[in-house]
């Protein structure tokens, strides 16, 4: 067969589309779930989810604890609909800022522009769908035309967008989504990227290159000879800028991979590389299927991260590991969530002291690279 793009037109097999539309599910707080959590899941793994819903409900929503809290997402979560349960969550304060794999992004755009994923199944043959321009994330099921037609939109930002300087993913997610919330009024119902920009959420992407995003920044210097970049480096300073400046730190991982390593690296950067010892997360909640016994729970599990620096080694009884699919375990934990009496804090609104705050971080930093100048001469 040669090499082409899949077919577009529709040949009549079968009408692969006629799934139930996708739609991002808001979670309102249910007391039937914290009912079923609290007496129902008893033990083994519906225990661990249990503990990570306590955890974040009674300790990391506390006005006590005024935790700075990251969401690190990976996986298809944005395709299988559970953008509506972090948006949720960006409404309430409930999260201060998000790194996710720029797929769910990518694939979050399609809501935006009100494109329309649809149920299917995973047993189909993918050469019929590669014939008839099907596209098939597991049982997710949408047009190739989508995907062209949001990389068109991607592409014109772009070229409207008069980037001049290097940005981090964060400002670039902001000014995109603002770019949304212009071109597509109330859009910000159904997309992370907006709704985030609209509130002042800042969102990072570990990996900027390995998205339809990355690949259509890339064609923008290919093709325009645009000498716009997305500086990595950015990145790590300003979400080190963060954790810096957090009275307490706490994160919920779905899933793993990069996200999640990017956002505790923050912890070891800051004693390891700028000499500010913070003392580790203070809460860390992870949601996924992988095992520690392959070497590749990303980061580990929250005891192996306490010899990072990554974790506070006093505070492991607040650290919890539920092995189970995100797509289950996260839409019940929002719920439980919702319907605690922590249901809702200010918003931190992060996207605009990030200059602030990774200011003070260079400060901080020098400061101890002068006092260990100062130890070093007194030792000589």
């Amino acid at each position: 067969m040669p090499h082409r793009a899949p077919g577009s037109p529709q040949h009549g097999r079968k009408n692969y589309l006629s799934g139930r539309p996708i739609r991002y599910y808001r979670p309102k707080g249910s007391e039937q779930v914290r009912d079923l959590v609290e007496h129902g899941f008893q033990a083994f793994n519906a225990g661990r989810l249990g503990e990570a819903c306590r955890i974040y409900s009674e300790k990391m929503l506390s006005a006590e604890h005024d935790t700075t809290i990251g969401l690190t997402v990976a996986g298809a979560l944005t395709p299988a609909g559970l953008g509506g349960c972090v948006i949720e969550l960006i409404d309430r304060g409930l999260v201060d800022f998000i790194i996710s794999t720029g797929a769910n992004l990518y694939h979050d755009l399609h809501y935006a522009l009100n494109f329309t994923l649809h149920r299917g199944s995973p047993f189909l043959d993918d050469r019929e769908l590669y014939e008839d321009g099907i596209i098939r994330i597991y049982d997710v099921l949408f047009p190739a035309t989508v995907l062209l037609e949001t990389d068109a939109y991607v592409r014109d930002f772009l070229v409207r967008g008069g980037f001049d300087r290097p940005l981090s993913t964060a400002e670039f997610h902001y000014r995109l989504g603002l770019d949304l919330l212009d071109r597509y009024p109330g859009c910000e119902e159904h997309s992370i990227v907006a709704r985030a920009a609209k509130l002042g959420v800042p969102i990072y992407t570990s990996s900027p290159g390995d998205s339809s995003i990355g690949m259509n920044v890339a064609w923008n210097e290919l093709m325009r000879d645009s000498t716009f970049m997305i500086d990595p480096n950015k990145d790590v300073n300003e979400v080190c800028a963060f954790i810096l400046a957090a009275e307490k730190n706490g994160c919920v991982i779905l899933g793993g991979g990069s996200p999640k390593n990017f956002y505790l690296q923050g912890q070891p950067t800051l004693w390891e590389v700028y000499g500010i010892p913070k003392g580790g997360n203070d809460f860390f909640i992870q949601m996924t299927t992988d095992q520690v016994v392959w070497g590749g729970l990303s980061g580990a599990t929250p005891s192996e991260a306490v010899s990072w620096g990554k974790v506070n080694p006093g505070v492991l009884p607040d650290t919890v590991v539920t092995y189970c699919d995100s797509t289950i375990a996260f839409p019940l934990f929002c719920e439980y969530a919702l319907a605690s009496p922590n249901n809702s804090r200010p918003l931190k609104r992060l996207m605009h002291k990030r200059d602030a705050l990774v200011a003070d971080l260079k400060r901080q930093a020098l400061e101890a690279l002068a006092s260990k100048g100062a130890e070093g001469s007194h030792e000589g």
